[in-house]
């Protein structure tokens, strides 16, 4: 695995890629059990791999206020079919605009499985590109996050300033 570092309001972003492609976007408190999961044969310098710039380049225009930039990142996902699905998932939901753990799990076709989905989003390696901080709890509380509750406020308050931004358009 190589990984490089991108460096944001929030602080230092890591970033992990394979082969195959973007891994993990994680923040460094993330780091010791991410990336032993990850790439328990160690990391190294990912100067100039391209899906790492691809994942600098998203998170450079995301925290620019420019919510409109999807790249098509190929993304190595490594979890179980259902936490895939569980991240896939998120990816539906716009910035700005949160689910409740509980209506993720009835998108999927599995209302009774809240649980199971808040423990696949606890393992999503590939923080804001894959959007877990837009997932609340029931009552609209925010609830856990990898990067922390104040990171978790900050991304979606960030989100909603940016959209709030954005000059309508005449009809």
């Amino acid at each position: 695995m190589q990984r490089s570092k991108f460096f944001s309001p929030l602080g230092e972003i890591r970033m992990l890629a394979s082969d195959a492609g973007l891994a993990a976007i994680y923040f460094p408190v993330q780091a010791p059990r991410l990336e032993a999961r990850l790439a328990p044969a160690g990391v190294r310098p990912g100067h100039g791999n391209i899906f790492l710039l691809q994942a600098e380049a998203f998170l450079a225009c995301y925290f620019d206020s420019d919510l409109g930039y999807s790249p098509d990142i190929p993304l190595d996902m490594r979890g179980t079919p259902f936490q895939v699905d569980v991240w896939t998932a998120l990816r539906e939901i716009a910035p700005a605009h949160t689910l409740s753990y509980g209506e993720l799990a009835s998108r999927l076709g599995r209302p009774r499985a809240v649980r199971a989905v808040a423990a696949a989003i606890g393992r999503n390696p590939l923080s804001i590109l894959v959007p877990c901080h837009r997932v609340v709890g029931a009552d609209g509380n925010l609830t856990g996050y990898a990067g922390g509750l104040i990171a978790k406020r900050f991304l979606l308050e960030h989100e909603r300033r940016s959209l709030a931004a954005v000059p309508a358009i005449a009809a």
